[in-house]
C-alpha cells in the first residue's frame, strides 16, 4: 500500500494485527471480569482462545491470514448461550473497540461484520 492509498478494509484501518490483538486483550479483560460471563470460560485455556480470537476477527474485518479454528456453531456447541449474554459480549467488544481508540463509525462496521453469528452462538 502506498502512502498516498487509503487502507482499504476495516482490519487496515485500525492498525493491522497488533490493534486486533490489543483489542482482544482489552476485550477478554473485561469479558472475564464480568460476572454473568466469567463461568463460560472456567475450562477453558485463555491464551489460546485469544489467539483465535484474534485470527477470527482479523480475518472478518478483512486479514489475509487465515483463521483455521473450529466454526462459531462447533466452537460454541453446548454452551447454553443466551441471546442476553451474547449482547453483553457485542457490549464489551465495542467498550474495548473505543477504549482502544477506534471510532464509533468504524465500530459500527465491525458490529456490522460480526452481529450475524448470532445465529450460530446463542443456542439457549
Amino acid at each position: 500500500m502506498s502512502e498516498l492509498q487509503a487502507p482499504d478494509t476495516i482490519f487496515e484501518r485500525i492498525g493491522g494485527d497488533a490493534a486486533v490483538e490489543a483489542v482482544v486483550e482489552i476485550f477478554y479483560g473485561k469479558v472475564l471480569g464480568d460476572p454473568e460471563l466469567k463461568d463460560y470460560f472456567a475450562d477453558t485455556d485463555i491464551d489460546r482462545l485469544k489467539k483465535h480470537q484474534a485470527r477470527f476477527v482479523g480475518m472478518a474485518l478483512g486479514s489475509t491470514r487465515p483463521y483455521s479454528g473450529r466454526s462459531m456453531g462447533k466452537a460454541h456447541e453446548g454452551l447454553a448461550i443466551t441471546s442476553d449474554h451474547f449482547d453483553l459480549v457485542v457490549g464489551h467488544l465495542a467498550a474495548s473497540l473505543t477504549e482502544a481508540g477506534v471510532d464509533d463509525e468504524t465500530i459500527g462496521a465491525i458490529a456490522g461484520k460480526l452481529l450475524p453469528l448470532k445465529g450460530d452462538i446463542v443456542t439457549a
